[in-house]
């Protein structure tokens, strides 16, 4: 059972992998032939790029269909290769709000599936990796989750700190009602035309 986050990774590439490897999946998915491109065509695709599929992004998208979908990884390998030959790790952020059918998600109350919310980058880059500027590569600064811009997942102080907000907001809204509520509504269907 890992023990820290970062074991937490390596222990769900080693899980992924070895899936993969009593399934006889290679660990690196070969580069399509490249396609004959219309340069017209907006949409053609030239992604000739293979993919590694001992990456922890490539092992979360391919668990987090897996899961969704309540199938095997062997069936989800071809899915989780576009996915990051197209839109890269980021494509891990476009996965999750699919698979909430769409709605934005709000990292301070949903776990990132990459970095399990710790909020940066799990893979550790080096800031040459990143392409940071040189001024910053001597600065200690954090190199932010992909996935989640480094959102910090604290669901019970997000919690409160919303009903607080909120509770506040219904207190200014109570003071500045002239009138109570249900006085306001009976005068306005009072005011309503009656059709017969």
């Amino acid at each position: 059972m890992p023990t820290t986050v970062f074991d937490q990774f390596t222990h769900r590439i080693a899980e992924v992998t070895a899936q993969l490897d009593a399934l006889g999946i290679p660990l690196t998915a070969p580069a399509p032939p490249p396609p004959a491109v219309d340069p017209a065509d907006p949409w053609a695709g030239t992604f000739t790029v293979p993919v590694d599929r001992s990456s922890l992004a490539w092992c979360t998208a391919v668990q987090m269909m897996a899961d969704h979908h309540h199938t095997g990884i062997d069936r989800q390998a071809l899915a989780a290769d576009s996915l990051l030959r197209e839109l890269g790790t980021r494509g891990l952020a476009q996965l999750q709000s699919d698979l909430h059918h769409g709605a934005p998600v709000d990292h301070r109350f949903t776990r990132c599936p990459y970095c399990s919310g710790i909020g940066e980058d799990p893979t550790l880059p080096t800031c040459r990796d990143i392409g940071c500027p040189p001024e910053m590569e001597f600065a200690d600064h954090p190199h932010l989750c992909q996935v989640c811009r480094g959102a910090e997942y604290e669901p019970e102080w997000f919690a409160e700190e919303h009903m607080a907000r909120l509770e506040q907001l219904l207190a200014e809204a109570i003071k500045q009602q002239p009138r109570p509520l249900r006085h306001r509504i009976g005068a306005w269907l009072r005011r309503r035309p009656v059709h017969t």
